[in-house]
């Protein structure tokens, strides 16, 4: 054989690859069987990678890989022990081997892809010019890329003297041999055309020239394939009848947030790859390809567009607005807005509802008996002994619980709340009938309400009117209008298919039918006709106005008309009736039915 020519005065041939940073030294660089006091020989050239054209051309392109890590590396380097080095004992020359013949050359490679496939790493490894590298690559692909049956095949010589090529010197035969590997599970079998060269050992038996191209004709040193998993690619969310919800700004930030129903994270494909020190992986074949199952929202994308152009409207001037509607037979939420954008104010703020709270109130003074024709005074003011008054100022004596609703009447509220219900009686009410209070998990962050007890009458009375501690938001309130007009807690959802909480009561039967017809005069004859005119069929409504330190006082209103119920805040809006009521109204004008 000539002698090897340096690096930089090599020429490589059409079709192969340089594999950068791989010395070796003639049958086997260094491996057992050499003299280890002979010196080396100069001049190492690097190994050339063959490929085949054409044999990936059609790999599948899937975006993302998995975060499985591989630990196992495909290393070089010389081995001490097996059978190789072809340098001659205490001599700085060696003498010429004639290559491997034809015959050889089939015979190893038979025997050493016999041996890779049965998984006897061992065996094989002892077939190579280094065995030690090879044994740690055949086990790191044996565990990486768990096959449920791998059949390695010989398919001849491939193109004749090895060259520059995976075979080493000139003169030394190249095999061509089949891969061919089937999963469990995997939609069908991963196969691949690779070559192996074959040199002659230190001992003048012929091997199986080791580089990590052996095991792929696109691995090289330093390099990895493993199956990997596919996590499914994010599917955008649709509405409840399929039509996109991109475009609406309450959504932009809520969309990429939804969560599978379950909170955990969807991952459903396999694939097997090649991965190298700072280079994108490189997907050879899909064994399991990822899906992207239509995710399908409880929204309704013409009721968002309502909800979105309403709050707009209310939010002029930078006031802070929300509006959150839900279907009281099924607790989906059908729209949800909210200004400005950033904070999801109408499913994660925490405000005072004012006496949109008195739903919950009245709800608590029916259970201990009182009835809507229950003659309830309303006082000009009113002692707990902090002095409360009304927005209608003046003495009616001869009101009921009904007219007190209706006309959101405070002392009367406060008064028989204070003779009527315990501490703590607000709150048990609002958990156990209405779900306030409970871990909702509605597909994304949300705040749950709060309803502290009571320590003094000044707190219970403010709690009774919907101010002092309280926390809520439109999509709780919203929930409370459900709730009455159904008569049963549903706790919302995003998902039709979301884990949800159960109230650990129910709404008794008398509670809910008289709750809505105190909504409903509310609607037709008290603080919400205003808003509300016009609107037929089943309709209930109850304003708010809730005090906020300031001059200015936040608009608060609740109702449902059919089958939908909308909540609505506007934070410096005024009274309920006003900037909140006109928002709810365009609503409920919208998606309620008569």
């Amino acid at each position: 054989m000539r002698d090897r020519q340096e690096p930089e005065d090599y020429q490589g041939y059409a079709g192969h690859t340089e594999l950068d940073g791989y010395d070796f030294e003639d049958g086997g660089g260094g491996d057992a069987g050499g003299d280890p006091g002979a010196p080396r020989r100069s001049g190492a050239r690097k190994a050339v990678l063959a490929t085949v054209g054409g044999v990936f051309a059609a790999l599948l392109a899937v975006g993302g890989y998995g975060l499985h890590t591989i630990v196992t590396t495909v290393q070089g380097g010389s081995s001490s022990g097996g059978s190789g080095g072809s340098q001659a004992s205490g001599s700085a020359t060696q003498t010429p081997q004639a290559p491997a013949t034809a015959e050889e050359a089939a015979a190893v490679t038979t025997d050493f892809l016999a041996a890779w496939g049965r998984g006897d790493v061992t065996a094989a490894s002892a077939l190579t010019s280094r065995p030690e590298a090879a044994r740690a690559a055949l086990a790191a692909f044996q565990e990486n890329v768990p096959a449920r049956t791998l059949a390695l095949t010989a398919t001849g010589p491939a193109g004749g003297a090895a060259g520059g090529t995976a075979g080493g010197t000139d003169g030394e035969p190249v095999v061509g041999f089949r891969v061919k590997a089937e999963f469990e599970g995997a939609t069908g079998a991963w196969e691949y055309d690779s070559t192996l060269g074959v040199v002659r050992g230190g001992s003048g038996k012929a091997l199986v020239h080791w580089t990590p191209a052996v095991l792929h004709p696109h691995l090289a040193q330093g390099g990895t394939i493993a199956v990997k998993a596919l996590p499914d690619p994010v599917s955008k969310p649709t509405d409840r009848n399929g039509k996109p919800l991109e475009g609406f700004p309450s959504l932009a930030a809520v969309l990429p947030r939804i969560t599978p129903a379950d909170g955990g994270t969807v991952v459903g494909g396999r694939a097997v790859v090649l991965s190298a020190a700072g280079k994108e992986p490189e997907q050879l074949y899909v064994l399991t390809p990822p899906s992207a199952p239509q995710v399908k929202l409880t929204l309704d994308a013409e009721l968002q567009r309502v909800a979105e152009e309403a709050i707009k409207q209310q939010a002029a001037g930078g006031k802070p607005a929300s509006l959150v509607a839900i279907q009281p037979s099924t607790g989906h939420i059908l729209a949800m807005a909210y200004s400005p954008s950033g904070h999801n104010r109408a499913v994660s703020a925490g405000q005072a509802p004012g006496s949109t709270m008195k739903v919950i109130t009245s709800a608590a003074l029916l259970e201990a008996g009182v009835t809507p024709d229950t003659v309830v005074p309303c006082k000009d003011t009113t002692n707990s002994p902090r002095q409360w008054h009304n927005d209608e100022r003046g003495d009616f004596p001869s009101y009921t619980l009904a007219d007190d609703f209706s006309h959101s009447c405070n002392t009367g509220f406060i008064d028989k709340g204070l003779e009527k219900l315990q501490p703590g009686t607000l709150a048990k009410v609002a958990r156990d009938q209405f779900g306030l209070g409970l871990e909702w998990h509605i597909g994304i962050d949300s705040r749950d309400a709060t309803i502290p007890v009571p320590r003094t009458d000044d707190e219970a009375a403010a709690e009774y009117i919907g101010q002092g501690t309280i926390q809520v938001n439109s999509l709780a309130m919203a929930s409370v209008a459900a709730t009455v007009q159904s008569g049963t807690f549903r706790q919302p959802v995003l998902r039709a298919d979301a884990k949800r909480v159960t109230a650990p009561g129910s709404l008794p039967a008398g509670v809910a039918k008289d709750l809505r017809a105190m909504m409903a005069r509310t609607a037709t004859q008290g603080t919400a006709r205003t808003p509300m005119a016009g609107l037929t069929g089943q309709i209930g409504a109850k304003t708010g106005t809730a005090e906020s330190g300031g001059t200015a006082t936040n608009s608060w209103f609740i109702a449902y008309r059919g089958d939908l119920a909308v909540a609505a805040e506007v934070d410096g809006g005024g009274h309920g009736f006003a900037a909140a009521g006109v928002a709810a109204a365009q609503v409920l004008k919208a998606g309620g039915k008569g």
